[in-house]
């Protein structure tokens, strides 16, 4: 006799959770009900509080904390994962790259709006710890680079010149870039 089916993908069975390791197994879900509304939420002083406030707080970003976790796991040379390195430094301070998560470096402007991050005017710039750049890709590649702002260099899988761009490529051709700042910073 076959077994009940569950709604969702084909031949899935109840048992399915116990076996999906994977990153959708991983994936955060909203809670049931409408979407984008949120029930209020009773504070110790008798009056009610949103989930927005909640949000706010959640959206503080202890730059300290992600430099630190970025220094400590940079490398001499570069291992083809700045996002990756770059994300984790980001959560290491307190904020989370909502899913899904760009597939390219190059691609993770929106992602930093999302949680708070905003464009710095390229016009007078001057670097300060926390700053992530976005950069575009030279000829011949796809992904771009993402990179963080330690206080005295660029870091993201490793730790790279004090000049904006990782490595030979980009400089020569003086790839496009956007910076991007906190501004719920700590």
């Amino acid at each position: 006799m076959p077994r009940a089916q569950v709604p969702g993908p084909v031949g899935l069975d109840l048992r399915w959770h116990a076996f999906d390791t994977g990153t959708l197994a991983l994936a955060p879900h909203a809670p049931p009900g409408p979407v984008g509304v949120h029930p209020p939420v009773a504070s110790t002083g008798g009056s009610t509080a949103t989930d927005a406030s909640s949000a706010t707080r959640a959206q503080r970003f202890d730059i300290t904390r992600a430099v630190r976790h970025l220094d400590q796991n940079a490398h001499g040379v570069s291992q083809g994962r700045c996002a990756r390195y770059v994300r984790e430094a980001i959560e290491a301070g307190g904020l989370t790259i909502p899913l899904p998560r760009p597939v390219y470096a190059k691609d993770y402007a929106p992602s930093l709006e999302a949680i708070g991050f905003v464009e710095v005017a390229a016009e007078g710039y001057s670097a300060q710890t926390g700053d992530v750049a976005v950069i575009q890709p030279p000829s011949g590649r796809t992904e771009g680079h993402i990179q963080m702002f330690n206080g005295s260099i660029w870091v993201s899988d490793f730790k790279q010149r004090s000049d904006i761009y990782p490595g030979p490529a980009y400089r020569n051709e003086a790839v496009a870039y956007r910076i991007f700042r906190h501004g719920g910073s700590q």
